[in-house]
């Protein structure tokens, strides 16, 4: 059975998530979730059902009356595709605004606008954070000068509270960057407590950082905030905690661990977890020695502008008396 299931151009609704299709008396297309049925046994079913149709085709004998198998719907039968009235509908449409603003709050722009065309409720749910994302966006203008305007932390902090009213975790994360950078580390941490608590990995990850260079600091804490961050993919999450491991901060000294997350940031892309990973395979701290890997991940960190792997690789290369790729080398760390 075939059914349309995007609009035509003509209909005026641009929710078309869902089935548009008039229905004229005959039930929705639907898959029971708790339902799959097997396409191996329907096929041999069915096979079976029109072999044994033609040879009765060819008998003589057309008393014989071919009964179809126990699942071959009758008109009696429900098909397994119509949706039974009595079994619910999942109506995503009807859960309350606050639970939906907590969902989308670390949406970016386009995955926002992709809610919003879920359905009507949705749309005006997600109307506060569509503002939200405006606001967002001037706050970065204001405070890299983008745009045609010149840079006023003021303003763009202003323009970064708005949108973190409206429950924008990523406009939480920048207001509490500018409060930190002007010295007002408890509203920053504030800021960073409450985009932490409705999930944003950066906010975790600054949170934890945070922590660290507070006034007292508090090390255990910092670690709890930047291990959760570490386990959704936070790069700069997961050095942080190696480091923590590493040096025993807030935490028992692990340097297996810590040689573990240093892995998983250098392969995220993060610089200093490449240089330090580096240093854990030449020095075997963590990780069985490896003098070719040592190489590999201290090359990498050297591409990638790192001073200080720069200075090892071309020291490398000028004990093995290649002093040409030595020196061109540092020489283009200075450019």
């Amino acid at each position: 059975m075939w059914q349309r299931t995007w609009p035509h151009r003509s209909d005026a609704s641009p929710f078309s998530s869902f089935s548009l299709s008039k229905l004229k008396g005959k039930a929705a297309i639907h898959v029971d979730d708790h339902h799959h049925a097997d396409p191996d046994e329907e096929d041999v079913d069915a096979h079976h059902f029109s072999r044994h149709t033609l040879s009765n085709s060819k008998s003589t004998n057309f008393t014989h009356t071919v009964h179809p198998s126990p699942s071959t719907s009758s008109s009696s039968q429900t098909p397994f595709w119509v949706r039974p009235s009595s079994l619910p509908s999942h109506d995503f449409s009807a859960l309350p605004y606050d639970v939906l603003i907590k969902i989308a709050a670390s949406f970016n722009l386009p995955n926002l606008r992709a809610a919003s065309f879920v359905c009507k409720a949705w749309f005006e749910a997600f109307r506060p954070l569509r503002e939200a994302m405006l606001f967002l966006r001037w706050g970065k203008r204001f405070k890299h000068g983008r745009g045609g305007v010149r840079p006023n932390s003021d303003k763009a902090l202003n323009s970064f509270l708005k949108g973190a009213a409206r429950g924008s975790t990523l406009a939480m994360v920048d207001a509490g960057l500018l409060y930190w950078e002007m010295g007002n580390k408890y509203e920053a941490i504030a800021l960073y407590q409450k985009a932490a608590d409705l999930g944003d990995p950066s906010a975790k990850c600054n949170l934890g950082i945070s922590f660290l260079h507070a006034k007292p600091p508090n090390p255990t804490e910092a670690v709890k905030w930047l291990r959760q961050a570490s386990m959704v993919g936070n790069v700069r999450a997961q050095y942080q905690l190696a480091l923590c491991l590493q040096q025993g901060n807030g935490v028992d000294r692990n340097v297996q661990e810590a040689a573990r997350w240093f892995f998983k940031a250098a392969e995220g892309g993060y610089v200093r977890a490449m240089y330090n990973l580096s240093l854990c395979y030449s020095c075997g701290e963590g990780l069985v020695h490896n003098h070719q890997q040592a190489k590999k991940w201290m090359k990498r960190a050297a591409d990638r502008g790192h001073s200080k792997a720069q200075f090892e690789h071309g020291l490398h290369l000028f004990s093995r008396h290649d002093e040409s790729c030595s020196l061109l080398g540092t020489c283009n760390s200075f450019w």
